[in-house]
């Protein structure tokens, strides 16, 4: 594929646990407890979502309706800030600040480009991902050094044509679509598998035992307990 493909297999469980949204069954998803819970518990990797404010704002929240139906890309982020907990994208940058890896979820093409600016010399523990394949694409051409990925909710006949296509080196496929052929497709490209979203420990050492590079999970402390205890 001649890109490049992030680095490190964390610790002797061999791979990558990932919070979905945070420890987000330990606080709300998608805010600075959950994540502040997600590293506490040692997790390799926090998922999030962004959306962005009418100011070019980005801000981590999963869907672009706030709970009080105000969209986020009609709101100053003066306005937004008095009617959500839900944090910046910079909030959270300055939270981890490397302490684990990042990987940012860009929501709306609008978001691309006031979120790659804040991860501008950050791609050593940050990286973009997105069912928009375009999105990822952007941004690797804004950053040509982060690692970017692309999201499927199904089993591609080619998926090795999407990572081309998207400049991508980070497949997150659905679980119940991951197989040691599709592993192994994605290998030889030099390209890395991560399964969401898994929550139980017998299906993550399922995954675990045929390749799989990261999984991404709302049980951070329960998979990082199985798989070390199924290491030892």
């Amino acid at each position: 594929m001649n890109l490049t493909v992030r680095q490190g297999i964390p610790g002797k469980i061999g791979v990558e646990i990932i919070a979905h949204r945070g420890a987000n069954r330990e606080a709300p998803e998608n805010t600075i407890p959950a994540f502040e819970r997600a590293l506490d518990i040692g997790v390799h990797g926090i998922e999030l979502d962004v959306h962005v404010t009418r100011d070019s704002v980005p801000i981590v929240h999963h869907d672009p309706v706030l709970p009080d139906g105000g969209r986020i890309d009609r709101m100053a982020s003066v306005d937004l800030e008095r009617r959500t907990d839900a944090p910046t994208l910079s909030q959270v940058l300055e939270l981890v600040h490397g302490r684990c890896h990042l990987y940012v979820e860009i929501k709306a093409p609008a978001a691309v480009i006031p979120s790659v600016e804040l991860l501008n010399g950050m791609t050593e523990w940050c990286s973009v991902h997105s069912f928009d394949h375009r999105i990822a694409l952007v941004s690797r051409s804004l950053l040509p050094d982060m690692t970017t990925g692309i999201l499927l909710v199904s089993r591609l006949v080619d998926p090795a044509y999407a990572l081309h296509a998207a400049k991508s080196t980070d497949l997150w496929q659905h679980a119940d679509y991951i197989d040691s052929d599709l592993i192994a497709e994605a290998h030889s490209e030099g390209a890395r598998v991560i399964a969401w979203t898994v929550n139980e420990v017998s299906r993550a050492r399922e995954l675990k035992a045929i390749g799989v590079d990261g999984i991404c999970t709302d049980s951070p402390r329960e998979l990082l307990l199985g798989l070390s205890e199924s290491a030892s």
